[in-house]
């Protein structure tokens, strides 16, 4: 199972991120990103949104995610929305750089 969302404004991209399942009911988010000039304005929240209703349709109970060490504002975004920090996992498990989080769907 594999999903991407981009979001749009006035037809030009703006944010984008996709999913990969890692086990069944288990995705992870990956490759998040809001164009600097929307940061701010809830282009990240809309994209991290629709990718867990998709989960959640899909039976998707837990998302997971990386992001690095340095990204305070990502991290603080993910707190945000409700994403806990967790020990590393998968390919991350032993690297300084990075910090991953999850979220339970209900």
């Amino acid at each position: 199972m594999v999903a991407f969302v981009v979001a749009y404004r006035a037809g030009r991209p703006v944010g984008c991120g996709g999913l990969r399942l890692l086990e069944p009911g288990t995705a992870e988010i990956k490759r998040m990103y809001a164009a600097p000039e929307t940061r701010g304005s809830g282009v990240a929240t809309d994209v991290i949104r629709a990718l867990e209703a998709w989960a959640r349709a899909r039976g998707v109970t837990e998302l997971r995610l990386e992001t690095g060490d340095r990204l305070l504002a990502a991290q603080r975004f993910y707190e945000r929305e409700g994403y806990e920090r967790i020990p590393l996992f998968g390919p991350y498990v032993g690297s300084e750089l990075s910090r991953c989080y999850r979220r339970q769907l209900h």
